[in-house]
């Protein structure tokens, strides 16, 4: 076995709440305008014919709790709070069902986005990495076991920044249920254990800067925080 030249940076484990051990990262799905009403502040129009993806880097990763630097390259950074979906083991049919059993928990997540960047390169259709992907721009709470959270119904998602509302909507609202992302991305992916599916963001995505501090959370779910370093 060759060795490697270099060590990498550990990528983070994602506490799960009761176990003593926790959650690797593998790789992370992210599903694009699953909320109609963010859809609309963002100006345009939900797919529904099909939902879509993009992803980022598990080693862009960081755990709640984090603080940060303001990213470099932008100068309008957006909060965006989600539900994340963790597989815990592979999808043995495409049916609700097999969706269904191989979920390991959820948890609360931020997407943080550069969204000038995000916004230039959607003009251009180009990809949206610059904008996505970037350095501490998942950010995810510790997990909760399917079975002691129970089904995605109507549970209330909100985010506060310095404890100010910016973000307050239910789950109801999602436009893609959680099964019905798995069925469909398990037709281009073999979903296995390690893999998140963040799974939209509602509407009130806004900025932050340097010295703030985001809040989120999913009733019955562990909260998610991130603190921007003062300048």
């Amino acid at each position: 076995m060759v060795s490697p030249m270099f060590e990498l940076p550990a990528i983070p484990v994602i506490p799960v709440e009761g176990q003593e051990t926790g959650f690797p990262i593998g790789r992370i799905f992210c599903v694009g305008r699953n909320y109609a009403a963010h859809a609309a502040e963002m100006g345009v129009e939900v797919d529904r014919e099909k939902p879509f993806y993009f992803t980022k880097s598990a080693a862009n990763a960081v755990l709640s709790g984090a603080e940060v630097s303001y990213p470099k390259g932008t100068e309008n950074f957006h909060h965006e709070m989600e539900l994340v979906v963790a597989i815990g083991r592979p999808l043995s049919e495409v049916s609700p069902t097999a969706a269904r059993a191989a979920i390991f928990g959820y948890g609360c997540a931020l997407d943080m986005t550069r969204r000038d960047l995000q916004l230039s390169e959607r003009k251009k259709q180009r990809p949206w990495s610059l904008g996505k992907d970037l350095e501490a721009g998942s950010v995810f709470a510790p997990l909760t076991r399917a079975a002691e959270w129970g089904p995605v119904a109507d549970q209330r998602i909100w985010l506060t920044v310095n404890d100010e509302p910016r973000q307050d909507a239910t789950l109801a609202e999602l436009v893609w249920s959680v099964e019905e992302i798995l069925c469909h991305l398990s037709g281009f992916y073999d979903l296995r254990a390690g893999d998140l599916i963040m799974t939209g963001t509602p509407a009130g995505v806004g900025p932050v800067v340097a010295g703030d501090r985001i809040e989120g959370g999913i009733t019955g779910l562990g909260n998610v925080r991130l603190s921007l370093s003062p300048s």
